[in-house]
């Protein structure tokens, strides 16, 4: 009988270094979407607030508050990582467990905007794109999301499925821009 492994989307594509730009593998922890129920944005937000800190997103948000984290996720759509949903949560939105859906990638160095530029049609610029915000797009020719982490640093994350083609597209960008040098 085959012994099935558990692995991570990135298992053995990651890390990779390209002149001063690194990706590796993020562990997100628990990720589940959240969709409220009609009428019940301002419920769902005070129950995030009151089980784990956090309130709704705004559009390009995120939020953190110790381990737990929610980003904006699209229209009515958040997507809370790192901790597992309150149940109280459930009286107000749909909950579904993310946690295997995706690949989740950290993308960091001198340039990692550069190469995320050539993925992305985002306005990546400081005055448009500051650390903490996040945004649904497309990355080259995938559907993904893109969260600004801090200076230099961006986490990238598409579905599962998709991981080694954007570990593939990531370091033929990393190399582009590194050439450039």
């Amino acid at each position: 009988m085959a012994e099935l492994l558990a692995t991570t989307p990135c298992a053995g594509l990651l890390p990779i270094t390209v002149g001063s730009v690194t990706a590796e593998e993020a562990a997100a922890g628990p990720m589940t979407a959240l969709a409220p129920f009609k009428g019940q944005t301002g419920g769902l937000a005070d129950a995030l607030q009151a089980a784990h800190g956090l309130g709704w997103p705004a559009p390009g948000q995120r939020m953190v508050q110790g381990a737990a984290r929610i980003m904006w996720f699209g229209h009515s759509h958040a997507l809370l990582t790192g901790a597992a949903p309150d149940p109280a949560l459930a009286a107000h939105a749909a909950l579904t467990d993310q946690s295997d859906a995706w690949a989740v990638v950290r993308l960091h160095g001198a340039g990692a905007r550069d190469v995320l530029a050539r993925l992305t049609p985002l306005d990546l610029r400081d005055a448009v794109f500051p650390a903490g915000t996040c945004a649904r797009s497309d990355l080259a020719h995938m559907q993904g999301a893109v969260l600004r982490t801090g200076d230099q640093a961006w986490q990238v994350m598409v579905f599962r499925s998709m991981a080694a083609t954007l570990v593939h597209d990531l370091e033929i960008a990393m190399r582009a821009v590194a050439a450039r040098g």
